[in-house]
Parts: C-alpha cells; sequence; structure tokens
C-alpha cells in the first residue's frame, strides 16, 4: 500500500491515478481518517502525560482527602485514556483498510487506457511463419495428436480443466526444466512452493481472496486460499524480514500450480489452453533495495526474451496501460508471442513482469537496513518465466507442419528426448 503522508501530500495525483486505473478507492475518505488518525493520537499522549504527572502528584500528596480526590480524578483519567485508545484502534483499522483498496503509483511512461489496445508496443523480436497451409489452433492439434484430452478433464473436473497425456506429459516437464537451466545461471535460486496460501498473504501481496470479482478458490473455514501464481508465495516467503543491505538483491525462481477460478468469456480468445483453471507456471521474484529495482525489472523482462527467442517463437513486447495493470503494480510489460491458430492469427500474452515498488513490501512489513541503519522497505518484482500452458500453444501452433504433425524447438529436444510429435496411428 501506499505511505499515508504520501497520499496525503500528493491527493490530486493520488486520486487522477486511481482514476486513470479505473479501480474504485476514496483518497479523500484516507486523507480524512488519516487527519484524525494523527489527532487521536497527538490526543492520547496529552492524556498518558497527564496521567504521568498525575501519579508523580498522588505519589507525593500526604493529605488523605486530597489523595481520595486524586484517585478519583485518576480512575477518570484512566477511562479517558482507554476509551482514546479504543477509539484510535478503530480510526487505525478504518485507515489501513481505505488505504489498502488505493492502488499503487503507475510510472509516468506507463501509457494511459482501460483494454489491451490501449497498450504501447515497444520491441518485436522474430517473424510470423508463413504457412503453406492452413494452420490449426492447439485445440485441434492437441486432440489430433493426442497430448490433450479436454473432454476427460471436463467429465472429471469441469470446464476449463484438462488431461496432459503421452508426448505432452514430456513438453511440459522439458519446458520447465529448460526455463529452470536458464534461471539457475543467472543467480535464481530455485523453489517448488505450496498450491495453497493464507488469506493474509494473499492480502499483502494484493490479491483479493473474497468477494464476487475474486479470481480465487478459497478454502472455505480454513482461512487458507489456492494461489493463482508463485508470486504469492514467494512474496509471502520474507513476511515480516528485515535484511542487511548486502544481502539484496534476492533473486527466487518458484514452480507451482495456478488456480484461477475465473476463466473469461467463453469465445475464441480463451479457447483451450488460453484461460483454465489449472495450470503449471515457473515464476521469478526479486526483493531488492528501491535505487535498483528499475534495472531489475529491465533484468525479468531480458530473461523473458531470453527464454522465448531461445524456443525461436516470435513473440512482441508492450508496455501495459494503466487500466491493466491491476493494483500492486507501478510498471509492467507483457510479452505476447504469436499464435497462428488464435484467430487466424493473433498475439497472445505468454508471460509479464511487474515493478510493485513497496507496495507489496509495505502490507508484508518486508524491509532491509540501509547504510545508515534506516530501516527502508524492500522493492518487490515479479515476472513470469513460463505459463506452461500458453508456452504449448505457441510450441504446437508456430512449429506444426502440413501432415499435423509438430517439429520441437532445438532447445527443448534434449529436455523431451524427441524432435517431434506425430499423429498416433
Amino acid at each position: 500500500m501506499l505511505d499515508y503522508r504520501f497520499i496525503m501530500d500528493n491527493l490530486p495525483a493520488v486520486k487522477k491515478n486511481i482514476q486513470d486505473r479505473g479501480l474504485t478507492a476514496d483518497a479523500d475518505a484516507a486523507v480524512a481518517l488519516f487527519r484524525r488518525r494523527n489527532e487521536t493520537a497527538t490526543a492520547l499522549q496529552g492524556l498518558q502525560q497527564q496521567r504521568r504527572a498525575h501519579a508523580k502528584t498522588l505519589q507525593d500528596q500526604t493529605d488523605k482527602t486530597s489523595r481520595s480526590r486524586l484517585i478519583e480524578e485518576g480512575k477518570k483519567l484512566k477511562e479517558r485514556i482507554a476509551e482514546t485508545e479504543a477509539n484510535l484502534a478503530e480510526i487505525e483499522s478504518a485507515l489501513e483498510t481505505e488505504v489498502k483498496r488505493i492502488p499503487n503509483m503507475a510510472h509516468p511512461a506507463a501509457p494511459l487506457g482501460k483494454e489491451d489496445k490501449d497498450n504501447l508496443e515497444v520491441k518485436r523480436v522474430g517473424t510470423p511463419r508463413q504457412f503453406s497451409f492452413p494452420p490449426a489452433d492447439h485445440v485441434k492439434l492437441g486432440r489430433d495428436l493426442d497430448i490433450l484430452d479436454f473432454e476427460a478433464g471436463t467429465k472429471v473436473a469441469g470446464v476449463k480443466f484438462y488431461y496432459l497425456k503421452n508426448e505432452g506429459v514430456f513438453l511440459e516437464l522439458g519446458l520447465i526444466r529448460y526455463v529452470f537451466d536458464i534461471l539457475q545461471k543467472k543467480g535464481f535460486t530455485p523453489f517448488i512452493t505450496p498450491d495453497i496460501a493464507k488469506e493474509e498473504i494473499l492480502e499483502g501481496i494484493g490479491f483479493n481472496p473474497r468477494g464476487a470479482e475474486s479470481n480465487i478458490y478459497t478454502l472455505d473455514g480454513e482461512k487458507t486460499c489456492l494461489v493463482g501464481t508463485a508470486e504469492i508465495t514467494l512474496g509471502g516467503y520474507y513476511a515480516g524480514a528485515v535484511f542487511p543491505k548486502a544481502q539484496l538483491p534476492l533473486r527466487m525462481a518458484g514452480l507451482s500450480h495456478c488456480f484461477r477460478r475465473e476463466a473469461g468469456a467463453p469465445g475464441q480468445f480463451s479457447k483451450g489452453l488460453y484461460r483454465v483453471h489449472q495450470f503449471t507456471k515457473v515464476e521469478m521474484f526479486v526483493y531488492c533495495p528501491a535505487e535498483e529495482s528499475d534495472q531489475e525489472h529491465q533484468n525479468l523482462r531480458a530473461v523473458e526474451e531470453e527464454i522465448f527467442s531461445g524456443l525461436d517463437i516470435p513473440f512482441r513486447v508492450v508496455d501495459t496501460c494503466t487500466g491493466d495493470l491491476g493494483a500492486p503494480a507501478y510498471r509492467k510489460w507483457d510479452l505476447e508471442a504469436w499464435m497462428p491458430g488464435r484467430n487466424a492469427g493473433e498475439w497472445g500474452e505468454v508471460t509479464s513482469t511487474s515493478n510493485c515498488t513497496d507496495y507489496q513490501a509495505r502490507r508484508l512489513n518486508i524491509k532491509y537496513k540501509d547504510e545508515t541503519g534506516k530501516n527502508r522497505f524492500v522493492h518487490m518484482l515479479n515476472g513470469t518465466a513460463i505459463a506452461v500452458s500458453r508456452g504449448i500453444i505457441a510450441i504446437l501452433e508456430n512449429f506444426q507442419e502440413a501432415d499435423g504433425s509438430v517439429r520441437l524447438p532445438p532447445a527443448l529436444v534434449p529436455y523431451c528426448g524427441f524432435t517431434e510429435i506425430r499423429r498416433k496411428s
């Protein structure tokens, strides 16, 4: 969340940022509560000073009548302090609730807009392949190659669940290992994280675990949720920690299943594996000092570009518009791969990387000691190394052949143990 005083001192900019993001939050109410909090805290300090002075006066008083009067005054003062403390706690709770609704500030260069069409393309790598035949989409390819089974997934688990089988299993495992080998060489510590997290951790990261608009599967009676990304579990790993600055930056890479309740509207753009309720993902996460977060964000994007360049998949990079940032992100870049079977050829998001500055760290109370010994909030960043389901889409559709087979990118062959996937006889 944002610093309380920052909101008060920059109220017009904070209100404009809320509007630019298309979110609902009341910065005026937050400022009013902040002022009430300060006034009430000052009043409480005054009452506590009175109580200390009163206690000394009572200690020095020997006259019984005067002592009785002072004792009665002390009781009343104690009641006033208790009432003020309760009032202060109520105000602080309301203030925290209101401030948590306010999104992070957006980077000055983030494009203004509300939809995907408002994102700004900043880079393009590779050239979409020209097919000598009508390219199929990944759903048809997966069915014909007998590596994807949506029908069984729906029968057993419900819509938007699926089975991977045959070479599809090794394709997923190969992608994971290919990515982890790249990340380990770049100094990321590998993790396999829990698929469940406490609601307080989700809230700290900036996810809403409950409510009509929530994307999260909650576990009834447990105050826990299935995670939608390892950003949650990696971000919660150091909740409450204070690092020596020399220990930063910390770079982590976490493998998890991801569960998302809302799969989007039916249609071409959410077809098949593109939007599902469960998938596997490798997530990158960084903790660093404030002055290093812009460079770390560039580094995360460079890793994502290296992963997809190594797979020979054409992609473009877009600077995400304000209305599509989400509450925690200061700036976000998306990588969109070329998907020939998507609406006769379209770009589809495969990764994103976000710099959340200290927005999450304030909520999770994660700090570092600077050179002067002062505690400061870390900056926290995340980036998708591979969302396996979307990686599979891009591979199947870009490397298909006229006979319905699919070649593997050369970089994946050592991990999968085969060069192509052919139709079963």
